[in-house]
């Protein structure tokens, strides 16, 4: 173990904590196939069955013996040249995978280097070209997922163009099976639509018709993925492979600020999980690369488990700590919102801005946010006037200072809006075409809206001065990106300045658009220097970047634009398995209308990540009021659960959100606590309600909401008589 893969050695496997690491080089192909294992399970695998059997595979011709092998491995890196035929079985259209280029790459060398932080794998690859390909896996100590990704060096004298190149493809899944694994895989993956984030899907390879062909022939492939710019809108950039026979997972969460694929592919008996950036048929994404070039593919958070679903999330959202934590100091006691969104829908105002502050001055509320509309904007003009920001002298007399000073002397820190990414209809902005994106050679415009070029030094420059002066000069502390519209699949390239130009030379339409994208972090990034300290809230049109390359960049994320429906929960809850708890923002819009149980049910869904109010706060009653803080003091006592702890979800759920039937429980333990979130819907409910805790046992520490009688034993909790549409959590501590 842990000695590297050699041709005289053609295998190895790597201890990573609780993982193996796999690589295999097929005595037929040459081909390095790489698979992960749990540690734990590496005694239950089985010899994969050499040849297939049936009666028509049987009397096969002795030249089509090929097909007659029952598991073929796949190379560990999927690539696709632009001057190599294309993959064979019925691929085009499909998939680029097994391209002959991915199958030629033979292996160099392979090498492990141990540091006190954890283990780097490099295997490098040669093409037939004599171009490089290196495949690297990253291993933290202590955690239990690895970071993947692909390298690609020219090494020849000409240009070469990929038009697909992973970001990881894990092979020999399962290990468990000796022949196809018959109903026994299972594909999952998450689905997310505006304000309805997050559905768990679950589908049978069959189902998927995902079996193999009677000889092994053709392809077998299951793509998904996004194209533009809005990387979490249709699915979730994560995929997950379940051996129910073995209680084992397979999952990949891929770093994707824009287009990706994701694809579920088997040949002959094995199937295969691969991805990253997507390929010329999906996104029109390629890359040329002139001699001694090269590019380097997202990386990707892979993670192999014995257990179940949440035990796979936990371990790929555990990829998300090392940014989470290297966030502003004042952020890590997780500090609660104020936004005036759902107050003023578009109408802020200093005024109301000190009002609410005045209210909330003895609340654990410390964020106090002017969302879109502190800008001038024409008269008659709707929301999201964007691209001149200047400030409304109207609504804030004396400009923004004035109110960010008043709102510091009374504890807060001060937060602002801004769509940072377009122009809009109307503003001077609009009209500046060579700062903005172009495809065939016209500014891009969807709706209202035009998008800068984050490629153009002046764009940069432009918004430097407008955003990161405004944030400086006024004294914010908070900054809320939005982004309320996506991009196609690709933009036209600029010249040499920066600037769009229908004559200038560039690469693929999905190469520029990455690009562009790259230019976006990047200026994100220059916030974060140019104004120390700033707390930056992931929003875009709620939660369509909530993907670990953005996440990692700010402090927390928007969790939906569900700002006060029932299926609040149900989002949050879905969130804790894709984000951490500690970055998602979930909001509770009151109303004076409101009956306390309803507030209880709103506020109870935010303490499944952090809490962010709105609404009519000002116009609350004292008893309600009494709430909101009663909330807040029992969600300051739980920060620590919500930073360090492992959530598990419990429910019986009906398919509707808007309408929800049934019910759903969130224990989250962290040591030897445990918080636990209930919120029961409509429809017929048990009572009691029996809800398994891990092993105690446990008393209760602090309780917020409806006031059922329950009963804890050492192993459950039992509440009765719940009644529909309410909400209770309890903060237990092991006794």
């Amino acid at each position: 173990m842990n000695t590297p893969l050699s041709k005289t050695c053609p295998d190895a496997e790597f201890l990573l904590g609780d993982t193996l690491a796999v690589y295999r080089i097929c005595p037929l192909s040459g081909v390095v196939e790489f698979s992960l294992c749990p540690r734990s399970m590496a005694d239950q695998r089985v010899s994969q069955r050499p040849l297939s059997t049936g009666t028509h595979v049987d009397n096969l011709p002795s030249n089509w013996s090929e097909l007659q092998f029952a598991h073929q491995p796949e190379s560990l890196v999927q690539l696709k040249l632009r001057s190599t035929p294309e993959p064979k079985a019925f691929a085009l259209g499909l998939t680029l995978r097994g391209s002959p280029d991915g199958e030629a790459l033979r292996l160099e060398s392979q090498d492990c280097e141990t540091t006190a932080s954890g283990i780097r794998i490099r295997t490098r690859l040669i093409h037939p070209n004599g171009c490089l390909v290196t495949h690297v896996v990253d291993w933290r100590s202590d955690t239990p997922y690895v970071r993947v990704h692909g390298e690609i060096d020219n090494r020849t004298d000409t240009p070469i163009t990929v038009e697909n190149f992973s970001s990881f493809s894990l092979g020999l899944i399962t290990p468990f099976d000796a022949a196809e694994a018959c109903e026994r895989l299972y594909l999952h993956r998450f689905r997310s639509t505006w304000s309805s984030e997050g559905r768990h899907e679950r589908l049978l390879l069959e189902d998927l018709n995902l079996e193999r062909s009677w000889a092994g022939y053709g392809v077998r492939s299951e793509r998904w993925g996004q194209i533009g710019s809005m990387p979490v809108r249709g699915f979730f950039p994560w995929g997950a492979v379940e051996d129910v026979g073995a209680g084992v997972f397979w999952g990949a969460q891929l770093d994707a600020p824009g287009s990706w694929q994701l694809e579920l592919a088997r040949h002959k008996d094995k199937v295969t999980l691969s991805g990253g950036l997507p390929n010329r048929d999906f996104g029109a994404w390629w890359k040329t690369l002139g001699p001694g070039e090269s590019f380097a593919a997202p990386a990707v958070t892979l993670a192999c488990v014995e257990g179940d679903l949440e035990d796979l999330c936990h371990a790929l959202t555990r990829a998300q700590r090392p940014a989470a934590d290297a966030r502003p100091a004042l952020d890590r006691a997780l500090p609660m919102v104020f936004n005036e969104w759902c107050t003023s829908w578009g109408e802020p105002t200093h005024a109301d801005m000190l009002a609410t502050a005045e209210l909330l001055s003895d609340s654990q509320t410390r964020i106090m946010v002017i969302d879109d509309g502190w800008a001038t904007k024409p008269e008659g003009q709707g929301i999201q006037f964007n691209g001149d920001w200047e400030v409304d002298l109207k609504k804030f007399p004396g400009g923004l200072r004035k109110t960010t000073d008043a709102l510091r002397e009374k504890g807060f820190i001060p937060g602002i809006w801004f769509e940072m990414e377009v122009a809009t209809r109307g503003t001077k902005a609009f009209d500046r075409v060579e700062h903005l994106l172009h495809r065939d050679g016209r500014p891009v415009e969807v709706g209202t809206r035009r998008f800068w070029d984050f490629r153009n030094p002046k764009t940069v420059a432009y918004l430097s001065d407008k955003l990161i002066a405004r944030l400086r000069d006024d004294g914010f502390g908070y900054l809320k990106i939005d982004y309320n519209d996506t991009l196609p699949e690709g933009v036209d390239p600029v010249d040499a300045s920066g600037e769009a130009s229908g004559e200038a030379p560039g690469e693929a339409p999905g190469e520029e658009l990455r690009k562009h994208l790259v230019g976006v972090q990047a200026f994100l990034r220059r916030i974060q220097r140019e104004v120390p300290g700033i707390l930056i809230e992931n929003c875009s049109s709620g939660g369509h970047r909530l993907e670990p390359s953005f996440m990692g960049i700010c402090a927390m994320g928007s969790f939906s634009d569900a700002h006060e429906t029932i299926s609040i929960p149900i989002i949050a809850a879905n969130l804790q398995r894709l984000i951490l708890p500690e970055q998602s923002q979930i909001w509770c819009v009151m109303h004076p209308t409101d009956s306390l149980q309803r507030l209880r049910y709103g506020l109870a869904a935010t303490f499944l990540g952090r809490m962010a109010i709105s609404g009519g706060v000002k116009d609350l009653s004292p008893a309600q009021m009494q709430v909101v803080k009663d909330a807040q003091d029992f969600l300051a006592d739980c920060t620590h659960i919500l930073r360090e702890g492992k959530s598990r979800i419990l429910r019986d759920l009906s398919p509707s959100w808007n309408a929800p039937r049934g019910w759903q429980a969130v224990l989250r333990q962290a040591g030897n606590e445990l918080l636990i979130v209930l919120h029961v819907f409509g429809g017929d409910v048990p009572s009691p309600l029996e809800l398994p805790l891990p092993k105690g046992p446990w008393e209760v520490q602090s309780h917020f909401g409806e006031q059922p009688p329950f009963e804890i034993a050492p192993s459950s909790l039992k509440i009765q008589d719940m009644p529909n549409f309410s909400a209770a959590a309890w903060r237990l501590a092991k006794v």
